[in-house]
């Protein structure tokens, strides 16, 4: 269970939600035999370089649910011993980025948690960004704090961006097909009241995220260092010939 953070103080995040339950179909043939959590770069799979980060801000416990190719995630796992590992299955049915989360509420208490996608990289800039997001969080003015990069500076993505932002950091979105300037990275924090008079079963976090925007709640942060967008077979090809060859020998920031 999350402890309670001070109110008004920056949250504990000592227990955070990994969304691994992806089919990851447009990493195919890659993924026909391995679940894309599980695909590396850099020698080290995506999940592990997730979970490195959520260790170094102080995260004891990950909720991870798994539903394609899960068995393989929790052997893979089984190895580690330096945080504690709760699977959620959804093995009968996929609830989505909302769903998912909501299956799991229990675990966080009344408190702020982190939730990534298992199947992101990034590298941090100057200073860590889950450290500035922590830093960032206000409990009063919001509920939602997504971690984004610029549109146009990401590795491997070719898509239209989601958010805009402004000076103070709030969120809004632009009309469909418009390119915006930031993408969301996959990574955030979230305060589990955003999950009340949500419908059962399987939704995504995108209906949140719109009811957040209309009320101000929704805010976010900007990544200053690299994101890689593995999607597709070229935009992992991209990742790896980037830490091949820009961070040869150096374990990545």
């Amino acid at each position: 269970m999350q402890k309670k953070s001070a109110r008004g103080g920056k949250p504990k995040l000592e227990t955070a939600m990994i969304l691994a339950a992806g089919l990851g179909l447009r990493l195919r043939p890659i993924t026909n035999k391995i679940p894309k959590p599980l695909v590396k770069v850099a020698n080290r799979t995506l999940l592990d370089h997730t979970i490195d980060k959520l260790l170094a801000i102080g995260v004891k416990t990950a909720i991870i649910n798994i539903h394609y190719l899960g068995d393989q995630i929790r052997q893979h796992l089984s190895e580690r011993t330096d945080l504690e590992i709760i699977f959620a299955s959804e093995a009968d049915t996929l609830l989505e980025t909302g769903g998912g989360i909501k299956n799991v509420l229990e675990y966080f208490g009344n408190e702020p948690f982190l939730a990534c996608n298992a199947d992101v990289l990034w590298l941090n800039g100057p200073s860590p960004v889950l450290k500035r997001m922590q830093n960032s969080w206000h409990d009063e003015q919001m509920d939602g704090l997504l971690m984004l990069h610029s549109t146009v500076e990401a590795y491997g993505y070719t898509g239209n961006g989601d958010f805009e932002l402004d000076s103070v950091g709030k969120l809004s979105r632009k009309l469909e097909r418009e390119l915006t300037p930031y993408l969301f990275t996959g990574v955030q924090i979230l305060h589990p009241r955003i999950f009340k008079g949500t419908p059962s079963g399987a939704f995504s976090l995108n209906m949140i995220y719109d009811k957040l925007i209309k009320t101000d709640r929704l805010y976010g942060i900007l990544n200053d260092g690299e994101w890689f967008h593995i999607g597709t077979p070229d935009g992992l090809d991209q990742a790896e010939k980037y830490m091949q060859y820009r961070y040869s020998g150096v374990r990545h920031r």
